[in-house]
């Protein structure tokens, strides 16, 4: 998404033209008087030093911005019981979580964890402890250890293997979190169905994606959690012009006809707003939109949103917005007090700043 990477410039205009909502506490009206309900931050997870300095993140400055949920990416920073190996040792522990989702709820804030799923299972030269500690579960093993020409390793969706893993891993965090959603990531997948895989090669790349989409969905409805993700794969980037970063021009986008419609998508944009929005509510589903460090995007895909909401008499499937930073917890903590001296920091903060400022406005 992201992120951590500098986005192409991308992109034209985009018209496009159930599912629970998540209402959080202390709810303003927008334009209007339709209501966002979500007023969301993202976050990396602290790292275990870090810990005290974000609960204290959550219980000053979270109430004060008006934030309402908090969605904490973790992925392998926490220590696993269920597969140590799998873990780290300087994450956050089961205890640590709890002190900070005891300062959630009672500074009004639902904590959601996030583990990457699918895609993501390596950044530049460094492979997470996933594909690590089991090669086996690769989608392209024939890749140099550097990961040298792609951009981020994919666990193959059709190990028979693979799932037992990831959803003890997933089961882990999310009872840690106390958490009746869980955020599966699924964004800037590129190498799915790649030809080399025994398993996924010459196979519908669309039919893979959403497989493995209903996989994660059904295994978290089992335990009564909501799935949350990245919308990017079910965005068709060629006839949008959006491009292949926030789109897909890999063929997965017809995997959002294929899985099922209680899913929150989290339509992220970062160069320019497009009405994205539109086109997933067309299509069943519940939407956050997700700015980064543009502040005229991020007011942008607010008014997006509101203007929805006006139109279409309050639809509870417009669910708000959710502020993304991309760096980690304690930059963007230093950059939102002054302190950060990188771009991405104080421009994820700024945008923060005016983002809910702007919603805070009766």
């Amino acid at each position: 998404m992201k992120k951590h990477c500098v986005l192409p410039p991308l992109f034209g205009a985009v018209l496009f033209t159930v599912s629970s909502a998540f209402a959080g506490e202390n709810h303003k009206p927008a334009e209007g008087g339709a209501m966002l309900p979500i007023r969301g931050l993202h976050c990396f997870a602290p790292h275990k030093p870090e810990a005290a300095a974000c609960e204290k993140f959550i219980r000053e400055v979270l109430p004060k911005e008006g934030v309402n949920h908090l969605v904490l990416e973790f992925n392998y920073n926490f220590a696993f019981k269920s597969h140590p190996a799998l873990g780290s040792a300087n994450g956050l522990d089961a205890q640590a979580v709890k002190q900070l989702l005891k300062a959630c709820r009672e500074s009004g804030v639902k904590l959601i964890p996030q583990f990457n799923c699918l895609g993501h299972q390596s950044w530049a030269a460094t492979t997470s402890a996933l594909l690590k500690q089991h090669p086996e579960f690769d989608e392209t093993p024939h890749v140099p250890a550097d990961n040298k020409g792609i951009y981020c390793r994919e666990w193959c969706p059709l190990h028979p293997e693979i799932h037992a893993v990831v959803f003890a891993l997933m089961d882990e965090l999310a009872d840690a979190c106390e958490a009746d959603a869980v955020h599966c990531g699924m964004d800037e997948v590129f190498l799915i169905g790649d030809p080399k895989c025994p398993r996924c090669g010459g196979k519908d790349k669309a039919e893979l994606f959403a497989g493995e989409v209903k996989k994660l969905h059904d295994h978290l409805a089992s335990k009564k959690r909501v799935m949350w993700m990245w919308g990017d794969r079910f965005l068709d980037g060629k006839a949008t012009k959006i491009g292949k970063w926030e789109a897909s021009e890999n063929g997965t986008h017809p995997a959002i006809d294929l899985v099922p419609k209680d899913i929150v998508i989290c339509d992220w944009h970062y160069d320019k707003a497009p009405e994205t929005p539109r086109y997933f509510l067309a299509k069943g589903f519940s939407v956050v939109a997700c700015p980064w460090k543009n502040e005229s995007v991020a007011l942008g895909q607010l008014k997006i949103m509101r203007a929805l909401a006006a139109e279409q008499g309050g639809n509870k499937a417009l669910l708000g917005m959710l502020q993304t930073t991309w760096v980690p917890f304690a930059r963007f903590e230093k950059a939102y007090v002054g302190e950060g001296e990188s771009s991405d920091g104080p421009g994820a903060a700024k945008c923060f700043k005016a983002l809910f400022a702007e919603m805070r406005k009766p």
